[in-house]
């Protein structure tokens, strides 16, 4: 947890909180959330296998036989994804493959193409 800001009207290190607001016990000032260090959100970050940061758009090779949920079929080693884009969840990559359709992948299963 990151502490609060300090209150920009008189420098007060005792800020507090409440709802989307900063509130100053010292001065009485209150701001925006939005303009606190919290939030700001850090980036986040999507690896593949071998480590190299994934971008929205870029191209994938899957790493491993993968077995589909919901079908007999297999996704094998060296199937080229085109076009990913990047999501939150259990599963960080969307893609649609040729012959299997809308996919969601986990990016520890694929590797970046160059």
């Amino acid at each position: 947890m990151q502490p609060l800001p300090p209150c920009p009207s008189c420098g007060s290190e005792f800020t507090w909180q409440e709802g989307g607001m900063l509130n100053c016990p010292a001065c009485g000032h209150e701001w925006p959330l939005a303009e606190g260090a919290r939030a700001e959100e850090p980036e986040r970050v999507v690896r593949d296998g071998n480590g190299n940061v994934l971008a929205d758009g870029d191209a994938v090779t899957v790493i491993k036989d993968l077995k589909v949920k919901g079908s007999s079929a297999t996704l094998k080693i060296g199937t080229k994804v085109k076009n990913i884009r990047l999501v939150e969840g259990d599963h960080n990559i969307d893609c649609h493959i040729d012959g299997f359709g809308a996919m969601k992948l986990k990016a520890e299963f694929v590797k970046k193409m160059n």
